[in-house]
Order: C-alpha cells, then sequence, then structure tokens
C-alpha cells in the first residue's frame, strides 16, 4: 500500500472529527461558555495564572503532551503491523484523546482551575483522591526520569542537535518577552522565533558539540540528566509567561512545520509501506496485540499524562472557557498526526522488508531510532534534504518536545508536593521552591539510586508506564463522567473510553505481572500488583460512585404525577 493513500485517509479522518464530533461534544455535551470567568482572570497573578492567546496556549498545551511518546510508542507498536497502530491512533485521537483532554481542561476550570487529582475528592470521594495523587506521583516520576534519559542518549548519538536544543531556549526567552511586552504582533514574532529555530538547526551539523566521556568518574550520560535537572527545577519556578509558553508555543510551530516537510515528502516520494499490514510474524517473546497494543500506544490515541497539564497549567491559562475546545481536543488532533507520521516513517522510511525486519528483529525496538532514520529517507527521497541534515531536524524535534515535557512535568510534581502540604498542612511544603527541590531529588533518587552513577534508573519501571498512564486517563475520565453524571448531561461520550481503558489496563496488567513472576523480578511485581490493585479499585469506585449518583437523581426526580 502506498503511504500516500494511510497519510489521507488518518489526516482526513482526524481533521473530520475535530470540525463535527468536537463541536457536538463542545456544544451539548460540555456546554462550553463564553462568557464564564475563568480562573485565568479570576486569580491572574502574573506567574501561574496568566490569561493567555488561545493559539499560543494551544502550542504550550500541545507540546507540553507531546513529548517523545507518540514516538516512541507508535514506532515500536507497528512490530504488530501497520493497521492496528493506525486504526488505534486514528480512533483513540477522534473518540479518546480529544475528549479526554477538552475534559480535563473544562473539569478543571469549572473547579477554579484544580488539579484533577485536587478535585477528585470533591467530584469522586477522598478515597479515589488518595489514590488518585499516588499514581499521578509515579506517572509523573516516570515522565520526568525517563525523559531525562532519553534525551541525554539523543544529545550524545547526535551532536549536532545540541547547538539547536539550547538554542531554542534562548529563543523562547526571548519571544516571552516580547509577546508579554507587546513590543511585536504574534505573526511577526511567529515568523521571526522560526526563522531563529530553524537557522539554528541548519547551523547544528556544522556546531556539534559533545560533553566529555568521563568528568570525576561522571558519565557523559550522568552529566547531561543533572544538566537537564538543574534547567527543569529553574523552569519550573519562573512565570509561565517567561519560558514555559513561548518555548512551548514555538515548537508547536515547529513540529507543524516538520509535519509539513514530511507529509509533503510523502506526497511527492509516494513511499510504499513495508511493514506488513498485520505481521504474523512477529519475532519471539512479542507480547499479544491484545491488550498491549493499548498501553504501548498511549499518548497520540489518549494519555493520562495530558489530564494532568491540561488541569495542572493549561486551565490556570485559559482565556475563555470555549478556548478549550481548540486548545484540548485541537491538541490531541495535532499529537495524533504526529503519531500518524511515526507510523508512516516507521513503516515507509525502509527501503525494504528485510530492511524494515532487521531494525525490528525484537518486541521494543524501534522507537525514535526507527522515526529518526525512516524520516531522514523520507525527506531525502521525497525533497532532497541532506540525510544528516534531516536527521538533525526530526532528532531535535524528537528532544524539543520530550525537553518541554519535562519542563512541564517538574512544574506538575512540584504541583503535587505543594497539594500534598495543603491536605497534611505541612505549610513549607506549600511554597515552590521547597517543592521544586523534592521534586527533583525524588526524580534523581530514582536516576541515581535505581540505575546507578550512570543516571538510568528511571528505565527501570518504564515497563510499567504504559499501563499507570492509561489508568491515570481512566481516573480522570471518571472525575469528567461523574460531573456530567450530576449535571444530568450524558455521560456515554466519557463512559465508553473509560469501562474501555479499565478492561484494557487490568488485562495488560494482569499479562505483564505473570511475565515479572516467570523472570523473578520481584521489583516489578511488586509494583505491578499495587498498580492491579488500584485498577480494580478504581473500577469498584466508578461503579458505585455513578451507581449512587443515578439511584439519587432518580429518588430526586419529580414524580408523574
Amino acid at each position: 500500500m502506498n503511504a500516500i493513500l494511510l497519510m489521507l485517509l488518518g489526516l482526513g479522518a482526524m481533521f473530520l472529527g475535530y470540525v463535527f464530533y468536537s463541536k457536538f461534544v463542545a456544544e451539548k455535551i460540555f456546554k462550553l461558555d463564553p462568557n464564564f470567568r475563568t480562573p485565568a482572570h479570576e486569580f491572574e497573578d502574573g506567574v501561574d495564572f496568566v490569561p493567555t492567546n488561545k493559539y499560543v496556549l494551544w502550542g504550550h498545551h500541545f507540546t507540553s503532551v507531546a513529548g517523545a511518546a507518540p514516538i516512541i510508542g507508535p514506532a515500536i507498536a507497528v512490530i504488530w503491523g501497520w493497521v492496528p497502530a493506525f486504526l488505534w491512533v486514528v480512533f483513540g485521537t477522534i473518540f479518546f484523546a480529544g475528549v479526554h483532554d477538552a475534559g480535563a481542561i473544562w473539569a478543571s476550570n469549572r473547579n477554579k482551575a484544580r488539579s484533577i487529582g485536587a478535585l477528585t475528592g470533591d467530584v469522586v470521594g477522598k478515597r479515589s483522591q488518595s489514590l488518585f495523587m499516588i499514581v499521578i506521583f509515579l506517572v509523573l516520576l516516570m515522565v520526568n526520569a525517563v525523559f531525562a534519559t532519553a534525551i541525554s542518549g539523543l544529545l550524545i548519538n547526535f551532536p549536532s542537535s545540541v547547538v539547536p536544543v539550547w538554542g531554542a531556549i534562548f529563543v523562547a526567552l526571548i519571544i516571552g518577552q516580547v509577546i508579554f511586552r507587546k513590543w511585536m504582533n504574534l505573526g511577526t514574532v511567529s515568523i521571526l522565533g522560526v526563522i531563529a529555530l530553524y537557522a539554528l538547526i541548519y547551523a547544528g551539523p556544522s556546531l556539534p558539540i559533545a560533553l566529555p566521556e568521563t568528568v570525576f568518574g561522571v558519565s557523559d550520560n550522568a552529566q547531561w540528566i543533572i544538566v537537564l535537572f538543574l534547567y527543569a527545577a529553574i523552569a519550573s519556578l519562573l512565570p509561565v509567561w517567561m519560558l514555559l509558553q513561548p518555548r512551548d508555543y514555538i515548537n508547536g510551530l515547529q513540529l507543524f512545520i516538520g509535519l509539513i516537510l514530511v507529509y509533503g515528502a510523502v506526497l511527492i516520494s509516494g513511499p510504499e509501506l513495508v511493514a506488513p499490514a498485520f505481521n504474523t510474524n512477529t519475532p519471539e517473546g512479542t507480547p499479544s496485540l491484545v491488550p498491549l497494543l493499548f498501553v504501548t500506544i498511549a499518548c497520540g490515541a489518549i494519555s493520562g499524562f495530558h489530564g494532568l497539564v491540561a488541569s495542572g497549567t493549561t486551565s490556570k491559562q485559559l482565556d475563555k472557557e470555549t478556548d478549550a475546545r481548540f486548545v484540548g481536543y485541537f491538541g490531541a488532533i495535532g499529537e495524533g498526526s504526529l503519531s500518524l507520521a511515526t507510523i508512516i516513517a516507521a513503516t515507509a522510511g525502509f527501503a525494504t522488508l528485510a530492511d524494515w525486519q532487521a531494525v525490528y528483529h525484537s518486541f521494543g525496538q524501534g522507537g525514535v531510532s526507527a522515526f529518526v532514520q525512516g524520516g531522514a529517507n523520507i525527506l531525502n527521497n521525497g525533497i532532497g534534504l541532506d540525510v544528516e541534515l534531516s536527521q538533525t531536524l526530526l532528532t531535535v524535534m524528537a528532544v524539543l518536545f520530550a525537553g518541554t515535557t519535562m519542563d512541564t512535568g517538574l512544574r506538575l510534581q512540584r504541583y503535587i508536593f505543594q497539594e500534598w502540604g495543603n491536605i497534611y498542612n505541612i505549610k513549607w511544603m506549600e511554597k515552590a521552591a521547597p517543592a521544586t527541590l523534592l521534586a527533583v531529588a525524588s526524580c534523581l533518587l530514582l536516576a541515581f539510586g535505581a540505575g546507578g552513577a550512570d543516571g538510568a534508573g528511571g528505565l527501570l519501571i518504564w515497563p510499567l508506564f504504559g499501563t499507570t498512564n492509561q489508568l491515570l486517563a481512566g481516573l480522570t475520565l471518571l472525575v469528567i463522567t461523574t460531573m456530567l453524571v450530576k449535571l444530568g448531561r450524558p455521560m456515554y461520550v466519557t463512559l465508553i473510553p473509560l469501562l474501555f481503558l479499565l478492561v484494557m489496563t487490568i488485562y495488560a496488567l494482569l499479562i505483564q505481572l505473570m511475565g515479572f513472576y516467570q523472570k523473578s523480578d520481584w521489583f516489578l511485581f511488586g509494583l505491578d500488583l499495587v498498580v492491579l490493585i488500584a485498577a480494580i479499585w478504581i473500577a469498584l469506585e466508578a461503579a458505585g460512585t455513578l451507581t449512587r449518583l443515578r439511584r439519587e437523581m432518580r429518588q430526586s426526580a419529580p414524580s408523574a404525577d
């Protein structure tokens, strides 16, 4: 099959989903009100609560939730064939991710921009809140520790990406000042920012930078991880308009230009999908497609981390409630389009089936490297872009997204410690600086405590990220569904995704539990057991809460006579 047809089908379906389905959900289910006074205006402080242009906020939300996950997940999942990956990405984006992201913004916006974890206590119950906060902390710990490892690896393997990656931070700082102080209109500053970013990418191959292999016994990988967390700590304390918003916005523009280049190259070269549609000859050790596909591809279909960003930072910057449709749902469409491009790069970016099989020789192979390698080949064949420059472009794209996710993730982890300080009346923990130190310390403890001097400890618990992340999405959907029931509105648009995620998550956890038992990996076995108990607990809480609310509504409804 030609990749052009796959591209047109996927992008066309997601476009129709945004035009029609998101409009229905926004107007008939969430009933977004343009006159509602958002928390960004009610609590405006110039640091976290900042009313923001919806296009800039879309850039923040989209790039924060994207990270490297919509590249890694699909690029691994094509080992089962491109058809299952394609269907889950497209339909998961339309009916799951878009509703989840926009719904999380709406729910938080209607509750003074409190995070999903914090408002669970009021909406669902205190038991669910305690459980939610633990799951959130685990997901953020995994994301921050693993993305630091992923970024450091890319910076080491592609030294040409170092200058554009760190140069983008200085570009964002300048753009932040220009936008905040209104020195230029948004269109002009956007064009200048993109030109500066691509000038850095063009200069990257001529200015490769590599850290010393060891400094006082510390490896280059560990050095980068320490630098990344130092940067993320500073970024998490700065006002959102100064770095977080402009960095995310310019990265969002960069991604769309990158996607236009990739999709344009596909249109010009028309590559064939060399990977099988359904792979009936998977390598030994590859788990079953159901349910592992649905937790391997999380971001790009639906991800609990999106709910954390939507309710943790995005809702605090929402100018008008109606912007939630564009920022949340269209943000999910952007991520779905990135996942679709990844599927095409990882299946049509190789010359032959044998070349593809050489990469996908065992489960877990592919990932960012397959996206960079396959995508660079497509760019070279389609628009004649030099392979090394193409690799730098795609690597910078992946690193910048992983970096923005770390920025937002550490800020969210700081919020978690502050919320714990508020819940348990620990006054010093409610302050930003101590909470940030605790967030960084917990990540470094995992990275270096479990991973030794190399700092790759986050990878130790990464096998459980997919299931824990989907469990978190289920919790977010439970909160949204409960709010809809209390308001007497149709709940099927969130209840169906909630039930699907709970079934697939519990099923996947049981399969992984057996695998860890057979390998005698008792640490992951115990952690899997904890997450499994949490998943079953959430399923029971969901059933109990929704049943109780439905009964109360029937009892309070006026009789027919």
